[in-house]
This record gives C-alpha cells, sequence and structure tokens, in this order.
C-alpha cells in the first residue's frame, strides 16, 4: 500500500509565526549581566531552514546579539532565512553578501566570524561542524539530534571534551531541560513522589513531515539533502529525529541511559519512494541499569492514535511526565500549575547568560548520549536483535560517504526501479 507525501513544515521552532518578539526580548533582558567591553555577542547561523531560522530568531531576541553570518548548502534556503530574519529583528540582522556562504564547506567561513554558533543543519554533519567551531574556540547552540550513527557520536563527544578544556559553552536542543513544568514534574519524582521508579512509557506518534519531490536535473547528493528525514546518514529515522525528546526525558527520570534495547518496526504504510529508507514505526523496549524498562513508540502514519507524552509507572504511584501530573497511590494528587514560558526562548536566555557571566554550562555530552540512546533504538528495529550501549557504542558502521560535494555519490542509492533499500531484520547488520 503506498501513500502520498505529505507536505507539511517542520514547526518545531517555526518563527515565521512568533508573535510578541519585542516583548520576550524585553523580558529576557533582565536575566543578564553584560559582559565587560564589547557587549554584543556576534552569531553566526550554519544551516538556514525552518529550525535554524527559528533558532536565530530566538537567539536574537536575547539583549545584545547580533547576527553577522549565515551558511546554507542552498542559496534559496540562505535568502529566505535572510528576509525573514530581517523582517523580525531589523537592525540586528547584519549579514552582507560577503557574509553569506552557500554550499557545502562554506560552514567553515562563516563559524570564523562570529563568537556563537547556531548548528542547525541536517543532523548527519552536526558532528563535524561541532568540531570545527570548538577547534575554532566559539561557543555553541546545537540542534538535537547530533549525530546518526556511532562514529558520528564518538566524535561529537570527543569535541565536547575539548569544548570543556576550552571553557566553551554549548547549548542542545532538547528545550524540556528548560520547560518549567517538566523541571518541576521530575524534581518531584527523584525526590521520590511515586517511589521508586521501574517503568516508562514514552511516545512520539504522529502523522509525519514534508516530502520535496525530485527535480529534474538533480544530483542524488541534491535530492538527499532537500529530503534529508529520509535518509539515515542525514536524518538518523524519525525515531532519532523526533523520538530522541522523549527518549531524553526518560532518560532524566531515570537518572541514567540504557545498557540494551530490543524492538520492531517496519515499513507498513509510508512505502513509497518518496520516503526513502526510512521506518515509519518503532517500537523498543530500552533496559537501564537499575532495573527499569521504557516501552517506548514512534511512528509516522496518517489516521492514527497520536501522542507525544512521557509517563512513569513507580512503587508508590504514576505520573504523567508531559502532562506535569503526579497520583501516588492513596495520597493527594498533584498538578503543576505554573505558566511556562516558551522553553524554546528559555534555552537560548540559559545559554546567553552562562556565556555573558562565565558560568559552567555543557549540554553536549547529554545531547550525545540521549542521541546514542535513540540510534540504540534504531539498531534494534533495523537488526531485530538485542543490541548492548556498549556494542551500539563502539560501533564502526559509518553511514556517511567519503567526501562531501554536489557530485558526492552517497551509500545508500536507489535500485532500478527508483525504490531504496531498507533495513530487514534479521538480516541487516547494524555493528
Amino acid at each position: 500500500m503506498n501513500q502520498s507525501p505529505i507536505i507539511t513544515p517542520v514547526t518545531r521552532r517555526n518563527f515565521i509565526t512568533t508573535a510578541g518578539v519585542a516583548t520576550v526580548g524585553a523580558l529576557a533582558a533582565s536575566r543578564f549581566a553584560y559582559a565587560q567591553g564589547n557587549d554584543t555577542l556576534k552569531i553566526a547561523l550554519v544551516g538556514a531552514g525552518g529550525r535554524g531560522s527559528g533558532a536565530a530568531n530566538q537567539a536574537l531576541n536575547v539583549p545584545g546579539t547580533k547576527l553577522v553570518a549565515i551558511a546554507d548548502a542552498f542559496k534559496d534556503r540562505l535568502e529566505g532565512a535572510l528576509a525573514n530574519l530581517k523582517s523580525a529583528q531589523g537592525d540586528k540582522v547584519d549579514v552582507p553578501a560577503e557574509r553569506q556562504f552557500t554550499g557545502l564547506d562554506g560552514y567553515k567561513q562563516a563559524i570564523a566570524l562570529a563568537d556563537v554558533v547556531i548548528l542547525a543543519t541536517p543532523p548527519g554533519y552536526r558532528p563535524i561542524h561541532f568540531e570545527e567551531a570548538v577547534r575554532q574556540g566559539k561557543h555553541v547552540f546545537a540542534e538535537k539530534p547530533v549525530a546518526t550513527d556511532a562514529p558520528g557520536i564518538r566524535r561529537f563527544l570527543a569535541a565536547a571534551e575539548e569544548a570543556k578544556k576550552k571553557n566553551l559553552k554549548v547549548g542542545v536542543g532538547l528545550q524540556r531541560h528548560h520547560q518549567g513544568g517538566y523541571l518541576e514534574t521530575i524534581k518531584r519524582l527523584h525526590d521520590g513522589a511515586i517511589g521508586d521508579i521501574h517503568t516508562m512509557r514514552t511516545y512520539w506518534n504522529d502523522a509525519g513531515v514534508w516530502v520535496n519531490p525530485r527535480k529534474e536535473g538533480q544530483t542524488e547528493m541534491e535530492y538527499q539533502m532537500r529530503n534529508w528525514y529520509y535518509f539515515v546518514w542525514l536524518g538518523g529515522d524519525h525515531i532519532v529525529e523526533q523520538h530522541i525528546h522523549n527518549l531524553d526525558v526518560a532518560n532524566w527520570v531515570l537518572n541514567g541511559y540504557p545498557v540494551k534495547a530490543r524492538g520492531m518496526g517496519g515499513r507498513q504504510v509510508r512505502t513509497s519512494k518518496e520516503f526513502g529508507e526510512i521506518y515509519d514505526h518503532h517500537a523498543v523496549e530500552f533496559f537501564y541499569e537499575n532495573g527499569a524498562t521504557n516501552f517506548s513508540q514512534c511512528r509516522h502514519i496518517r489516521g492514527c492514535w497520536s501522542s507525544v507524552s512521557e509517563h512513569a509507572v513507580g512503587s508508590k504511584g504514576i505520573c504523567d511526565v508531559s502532562g506535569y501530573s503526579i497520583k501516588p497511590k492513596g495520597g493527594e494528587g498533584w498538578r503543576y500549575k505554573g505558566k511556562d514560558k516558551d522553553p524554546y526562548q528559555v534555552e537560548h536566555d540559559d545559554l546567553f547568560a552562562a556565556i555573558r557571566n562565565n558560568q559552567p554550562y555543557n549540554e553536549a555530552f547529554n545531547g550525545a548520549k540521549s542521541t546514542m540512546t535513540a540510534i540504540l533504538g534504531r539498531l534494534a528495529t533495523y537488526s531485530g536483535v538485542e543490541v548492548s550501549w556498549e556494542d551500539a557504542l563502539n560501533s564502526n558502521v559509518d553511514l556517511h560517504p567519503d567526501s562531501y560535494s554536489w557530485d558526492t555519490t552517497p551509500k545508500t542509492l536507489a535500485g532500478p526501479d527508483g525504490f531504496y533499500p531498507v533495513a530487514i531484520p534479521g538480516k541487516t547488520k547494524v555493528v
């Protein structure tokens, strides 16, 4: 059964519809003690799609910031982002033609011009871009996930160690860590509100995202870049690209990372050529050292039950983590009644405050390990076998091409019928 493409935007950071920019900036102003000397922090945006544009807009909401450079693989993406950011932020956007970089290697020049770098390209590029930013001594905001395979995770972790040595501040786009309801709910769980937590359920079940039809004259590299969500080396599959948020919450609640995983998944409905090589559903059991289990689901199929949520079961009660509510056995229930600030904004407020005040701030390690959790889940579903954390992290299965140019041939190619090969449980090697 084939399903027609779903042409919908990624809206996680859709800044075009953001209202009240000036108000947000004014509210943020009181959070900062400005540095001595030149108070303006120069920002470079690497990756000018919807997420990158949104992240840049939120960074520019912070007082004392200016966008000075943009790099993107595609000129049309760069120009569109620049126009929208200028409309939203006015003089805080100062990116003349000589500071606009297109192609697959312009990121180095953009990084060199900034104090703070926003990394928001397709996730497969995150390790090399982060590595370069750290090499150049720049503070970083990196969108999640931070890699798509184990070699990329190891590279990212090595750069994170260097960032720590250099006292660089690193934020990662797992914004629930900056969301008041999550912070208060998980604090209560850690304080024993439902006793010892032995089970979690986490979900990212929804309809799916955009498709960009193939155009005449595109190289294979350009086509895959335009449709990065559907190619594992670029996006990691949706268990990595989206479900990472819920898996990160499970790790947070359970105070650790899984030691092994097993699961099943496949491609039942979204089987058309335009959906590349990814699955349309994954179901994984993640096992933790303390004996807890996270039962996880993610699905991209229309017309089905949808949920993006996390739930915990303990020896003394239950918790709807994403719903900020706790029901202890035989006790009075609790629900968070605070009003959350926009967590996408707060994560930038917090990063820039740490830069200004020279406070320790490095989310890179958790970002990498939660990304690795999602990769572990994908390895389990693609292979159909139980996979340990150690084996997954040490895997030398490298999904990436040997070089990055428009003429590069990716490792995954369509067959004569136009269909890309899809992982087969029981046969596909993942470690």
